[in-house]
């Protein structure tokens, strides 16, 4: 009896000296919330071309976290895809996500904090969730196994345990393919998979977050990012010959007014533009070959000379635009279908030799 009693009057005073404390219930694991660190994170796709030629790319850029309510968003930067070689980049971009209309992709998801109560003793675990990702305007919900690995107290990563499908057709990107074959001369698979490991730091008890270090820039033969300043010659050249296929330049039917969701474009135009001194840029139109010769030429080259104004109105030298018509000559695609004709009313770009 003499000895409980001296067992409880010592825990009394080691919890009166804060040595001891009673074991507490299991907090949220998720309290007071997680915020993702780019630098130490990485998100990576994979597409097949010709059959059997597997290439894998990368997002340099990406931000997010995990509310103390187990709800995970991640904000990723299409500008940013790496495909490690600067032009096949600007194609992904203007091409296949149109970044100038859609420049970002969020993925939520939400993770039931009883799924990983004992995440400090387990260190890993498998969950099985539903998350939805808007791409291209598009929002899907889809499920995948993901793995939690509590690496410290304060850092989490949350990796996929294996890759998630993504079919091009899901979100409105089929037609975006076909450009990005006919740009590169290859066959797609219209589909690819993607892969993570997002790592998480945990946000300070008053919910602020944690200071993480800041992203190296790439070397510049790698950066996903495109660097502050000018372009080179070749660089300029090839940007002007993918913006000539994004088909994103809109007129009214018969008419050479610019449709205002041409703008998007036609501002990544301007700026691309202002980033290749010295240089003058041909705007040339073009019809497909319904109505008469005569009407075509004259349509065509009124659109040219509409789209060469709006980039003056923006800030480029008069003198450094110039516009031409062609009418129906040169066609891209044989007249024969409605889709080809589409794609033969077109604005194409390039440099003039001087």
């Amino acid at each position: 009896m003499m000895r409980r009693v001296s067992l409880y009057l010592a825990a009394a005073l080691m919890v009166a000296q804060g040595l001891w404390q009673p074991v507490a219930a299991q907090d949220n694991p998720f309290a007071p919330g997680w915020t993702l660190d780019n630098a130490a994170s990485q998100l990576r796709f994979q597409s097949v071309k010709n059959v059997t030629k597997v290439e894998s790319s990368s997002f340099a850029t990406f931000n997010g976290g995990i509310d103390a309510n187990g709800k995970a968003t991640i904000h990723v930067l299409l500008d940013s895809v790496d495909t490690t070689i600067d032009l096949r980049n600007v194609r992904m971009r203007f091409l296949f996500f149109e970044t100038f209309k859609f420049p970002e992709a969020t993925i939520t998801a939400t993770i039931d904090p009883a799924q990983i109560a004992d995440l400090a003793t387990a260190r890993r675990k498998t969950v099985h969730v539903a998350f939805t990702m808007d791409l291209h305007g598009v929002s899907k919900t889809m499920e995948t196994d993901v793995a939690a690995t509590l690496v410290a107290d304060d850092m989490v990563v949350i990796s996929t345990t294996t890759p998630i499908s993504i079919a091009v057709d899901d979100f409105g990107l089929t037609e975006n393919l076909g450009k990005l074959q006919d740009a590169a001369k290859v066959v797609i698979i219209p589909s690819g998979t993607v892969s993570f490991d997002f790592t998480f730091r945990r946000n300070g008890a008053d919910g602020a977050a944690p200071v993480v270090a800041p992203v190296e820039p790439a070397a510049p033969a790698a950066a996903a990012l495109e660097t502050s300043g000018d372009f080179s010659v070749e660089e300029c050249a090839g940007r002007f010959e993918i913006l000539s296929r994004t088909g994103n330049i809109y007129f009214r039917s018969g008419s050479a007014r610019l449709e205002g969701e041409s703008a998007p474009l036609l501002n990544s135009l301007a700026d691309i533009i202002s980033r290749c001194p010295g240089m003058v840029i041909k705007v040339s139109g073009y019809t497909d070959s319904d109505g008469s010769e005569a009407a075509n030429q004259r349509l065509s080259d009124a659109r040219a000379k509409s789209v060469a104004a709006y980039l003056v109105d923006k800030g480029i030298e008069q003198d450094r635009i110039t516009a031409e018509g062609f009418g129906e000559a040169n066609p891209a695609f044989p007249n024969d279908s409605a889709d080809n004709k589409a794609r033969n009313r077109r604005i194409e770009f390039s440099t003039v030799t001087q």
